[in-house]
């Protein structure tokens, strides 16, 4: 008899593809490659494929990259190297957003003392060296995310291609009327002085003085409700506006009422009369009532200036807090100065650029207006015309760069017109040709759209893109077709430096100048730059059209905010502009909490910085995490959700190391069994990899990558691992080598392996690259992973009979678990080869369970011997089944571990008959060594 070692008989996996990932070192050197050899310019190299576009919108180039960053990057990753796998050109071209107040700003504060004596240029060109460093280090984070893309060739808002392009949708929106110039109230930043867009905005809780202010009625209005003497009484949280009082507004419906008190006769609206006297501290008693709309273009004294305003009446006014009557100052808010309009009050706003008081304020001109105001709360205090004063916490508008409070002020401004023309019609009516991830996405930007003001254009600042207008010595506007084409072709040849860099005269030139009998002397340029939402707005045409894509293109993926920023600049852009809308689709995403869900903040300590997840655990880690998040909504991070989903991704590791080791000898092109020919567990395992596939397009198609990633693991853990891998592992290590048996199972690991490795690419694309490495050649159809394409469902393996058997079996398998574990944990046997199942199936629907052979059905038991009794045994939870668990009879065989019976072969010793048919051919064919 041959001595043996069976452990060298038997066909262990073979796999090079390492148990520990390595991520952190293994990555860089993946990126490396793919750069070599160009994998991003040959996935988008064939151009007779249909294109996918989904559109970058620009970071600012301002600082390190954030999570919230990397969630929008590797989102947009996933989705394309989907599309590309599904036979889609699918470009991504990144972007940078570069001008604007906060580099402006920065640079500002570094320079200190010297912006004085440095020019317009100078400074911009410390702007720019500025912004391309940042642009440069965020590309390079962008990078090792994993993200693909044309990193060589991004767009850059500064580059004069860009800027011109920019100054032609101007030109164009400028000619279609839709831009004016206009004295408005605005957000402005008394900080950093220049207006500011909603969508630079913030909003935090301030306490302000809440006072109640009366107003003494003039002669008109009290012959009006027949007295000698009375009063209207104000209620506002920012008394620093009333040096601009010029009217009261009441509304038409409301009935209001006049009430004798010590303070004298008090007008205010009557259901508003119980609360605001409560907080008046004073008794009240109705003398008169009457209709809003009696004292309509009556007068009333201001409280300490020498004039007099009028009473007006407006939609605006509720009756949710106050009195029903609002002060009004048409410079400092839009609806004061839309009710305002309509009574040719006039526009007031004594506040300069710096946030001081100006000369119209009278005795607190030159202070700061939040210094003025506690003045005029003091002297209001003192004439006895404060009713009631207090403190409260309410929200209010913030500079969201230099997180100081703003102010609504009245400046000449460029705008579009918004509110006046079929712009927000010809928007509102686009939306509902845009599909909208998730849904409530419509409504958002919808309810914004239709209340939008006008939108402010111009910034009072230098970095930027100049507005290319001219003024003649009479302060009108030049403006002609040519001359702007003039402009745009001096821009794109030398960036929007010319606007600092040359005269009027130099920039118009003498034959234009001559054309329309314009004075060089006597013209001077606009000194406003283009809002930087106006930069990023028109992308659509400034890298979409330009770089020679179509519109609309396919997809604009944001966080939430950008409903108020990015997609509606965009949108108003291009409706403007062309009538037409940018994109077909808008997909929003979250922002990133902690993981007690609170907001990250540096001085709380919670945040988490991409590079460090990524030097720790590495990138696709973090996009595992981010894949397995409904980033629909705010979504979380912190270490112990990131050991998680470390856990989770070894899970879906171990799964691809087993399945790479277990065809390593296998030539699909020689070896594969056909799907008839296969063992029925075999045909089951395809017809699930069928429905996933079929699952994994569906959810791939329509953004669900949390679903992606728990349908991943579900297959991997569940389904393969704790199932299918399971039931075959004595298939594949013990069965001969090149067996019927053995190459079924084969085939479906090759299978599955060929379907896993590409739907996890999108997501852990660096683990996908090294999986593809380690596969047999033959299962390989490119040089990467990122080249390959999706492998079609095929419908044909999808048995749903075969489904509801193997339901059933596997029911079976839990209820026989679980006697064994209630065996084993009674110590009565140890492995479930130690097992001999005894099965009572009195239930019909499970009577096929008999047509399994007792070798097969102990192999997805896992157990040694099966046996079958008509007597009952141990209830489980299936009806009409009963179990017993015994001890397996007979020895154990050396080689496969199982009981038998038949154990002891003459040539071979303790090894089943089955075993000693296999180790008899590997005999034959020279592939047994007796032990040395």
């Amino acid at each position: 008899m041959m001595e043996i070692d069976y452990s060298k008989t038997l066909n262990l996996p073979k796999t090079s593809f390492k148990m520990k990932a390595n991520l952190a070192q293994r990555e860089g050197l993946q990126l490396r490659d793919w750069q070599k050899a160009k994998i991003y310019e040959k996935s988008i190299a064939d151009k007779t494929k249909p294109v996918f576009f989904l559109h970058d919108g620009p970071p600012y180039a301002n600082g390190d990259i954030h999570v919230g960053h990397a969630i929008n990057k590797i989102l947009k990753d996933i989705i394309l190297k989907y599309k590309r796998m599904r036979g889609y050109n699918a470009p991504y071209i990144p972007g940078w957003d570069t001008h604007g107040l906060p580099i402006e700003w920065k640079i500002i504060q570094e320079k200190g003392e010297k912006v004085a004596s440095m020019s317009v240029l100078d400074l911009r060109n410390e702007c720019k060296k500025y912004a391309l460093k940042q642009v440069e280090k965020q590309k390079k984070d962008f990078v090792r995310l994993g993200v693909l893309g044309d990193f060589d060739n991004p767009y850059i808002t500064l580059k004069p291609e860009f800027e011109a392009e920019e100054l032609r949708v101007f030109k164009e929106i400028y000619e279609n009327g839709y831009v004016y110039k206009g004295l408005k109230p605005v957000y402005w930043s008394p900080t950093t002085e220049t207006a500011l867009a909603e969508a630079e905005i913030e909003y935090k809780n301030v306490t302000s003085p809440a006072i109640y202010v009366k107003m003494d009625m003039c002669q008109d209005g009290l012959d009006k409700i027949g007295l000698d003497k009375a009063s209207i009484v104000i209620w506002t949280t920012t008394p620093w506006t009333l040096p601009a009082n010029l009217g009261i507004a009441l509304n038409k419906d409301f009935v209001y009422g006049v009430y004798k008190t010590e303070k004298g006769n008090l007008v205010v609206a009557k259901e508003l009369a119980k609360q605001a006297f409560s907080k008046m501290g004073l008794d009240y008693e109705l003398i008169k009532e009457f209709k809003g709309d009696l004292l309509e273009n009556t007068h009333y004294k201001h409280p300490f200036i020498d004039r007099t305003g009028l009473v007006i009446l407006a939609d605006h006014v509720t009756l949710e807090a106050g009195t029903g009557c609002v002060h009004t100052a048409p410079g400092h808010g839009a609806d004061d100065f839309i009710a305002g309009n309509k009574y040719n009050l006039g526009i007031l706003s004594p506040v300069d650029d710096k946030g001081h008081m100006t000369y119209e304020a009278g005795k607190y001109e030159g202070l700061f207006y939040k210094k003025a105001e506690k003045q005029i709360v003091q002297d209001l205090l003192e004439t006895g015309y404060i009713l009631s004063v207090e403190e409260i916490t309410h929200s209010y508008p913030h500079d969201w760069r230099s997180k100081k409070p703003i102010i609504f002020r009245a400046t000449e401004q460029w705008f579009i017109n918004i509110m006046d023309s079929d712009i927000r019609g010809n928007a509102l009516k686009a939306l509902d040709e845009i599909k909208f991830y998730p849904q409530w996405g419509k409504n958002r930007i919808k309810s914004m759209l239709e209340v939008r003001p006008d939108w402010t254009i111009s910034r009072q600042r230098v970095w930027g893109v100049p507005i290319p207008i001219f003024y003649n010595k009479q302060n009108e506007i030049i403006y002609h077709s040519d001359i702007m084409d003039r402009i745009i072709a001096m821009v794109e040849k030398e960036g929007t430096d010319i606007w600092w860099k040359y005269s009027a005269k130099e920039l118009i030139g003498e034959e234009l100048l001559a054309k329309y009998n314009l004075n060089a002397d006597e013209i001077r340029k606009e000194r406003s730059i283009l809002d930087v939402w106006f930069d990023s707005g028109v992308t659509h045409r400034s890298v979409v059209v330009q770089r020679g894509y179509k519109r609309p293109v396919d997809l604009y993926l944001e966080g939430s905010d950008q409903h108020r920023g990015w997609f509606q600049s965009s949108l108003l852009t291009s409706i403007s502009s062309t009538k037409d809308k940018p994109y077909k689709q808008i997909l929003t995403h979250g922002f990133v909490n902690d993981g007690q869900g609170r907001k990250m903040s540096k001085s709380i300590g919670n945040t988490i910085a991409p590079n460090d997840v990524i030097n720790k655990y590495g990138a696709d880690i973090l996009r595992l995490w981010v894949s397995s998040v409904d980033y629909r909504e705010d979504v979380r991070l912190s270490e112990d959700i990131l050991n998680r989903t470390s856990d989770s991704y070894r899970k879906i590791r171990n799964t691809a190391r087993y399945l790479l080791g277990n065809v390593s000898d296998f030539n699909i092109n020689e070896d594969k069994v056909d799907y008839k020919d296969m063992l029925e567990i075999d045909r089951w395992a395809l017809n699930r990899l069928e429905r996933l596939k079929k699952k994994l397009e569906k959810l791939y198609d329509n953004f669900e990558f949390y679903n992606i990633f728990q349908e991943i693991s579900y297959f991997c853990i569940i389904e393969m691992s704790s199932f299918y891998l399971d039931i075959i592992k004595d298939r594949l290590y013990c069965e001969y080598k090149t067996s019927l048996k053995r190459r079924s199972a084969q085939t479906v690991l090759a299978e599955i392996l060929k379907i896993l490795v590409r739907a996890i690419s999108p997501v852990l694309s660096f683990t996908a690259e090294e999986i593809w490495e380690k596969m047999p050649e033959e299962l390989k159809d490119s040089e990467s992973v990122l080249l390959t394409s999706w492998i079609p469902v095929h419908e044909e393996y999808i048995d749903d009979k075969l489904e509801a058997k193997w339901e059933k079996l596997s029911a079976l398998r839990k209820e026989v678990n679980k006697k064994i574990e209630e065996r084993r944990q009674k110590g009565e046997i140890g492995l479930a080869l130690d097992a001999r199942v005894v099965l009572n199936i009195q239930n019909k629907d499970y009577e096929f369970v008999k047509e399994y052979s007792d070798w097969d059905l102990s192999d997805i038991f896992l157990v040694s011997q099966i046996a079958y009794e008509t007597t009952p045994l141990e209830n489980t939870e299936i009806e009409g089944v009963t179990v017993r668990i015994d001890r397996a009879l007979g020895e154990k065989c050396q080689r496969c571990w199982k009981y038998s019976t038949e154990i002891g072969d003459s040539e071979f010793g303790q090894v089943t008959p089955r075993d000693a048919e296999v180790l008899r051919l590997m005999k034959q064919n020279g592939e047994l060594n007796e032990k040395e």
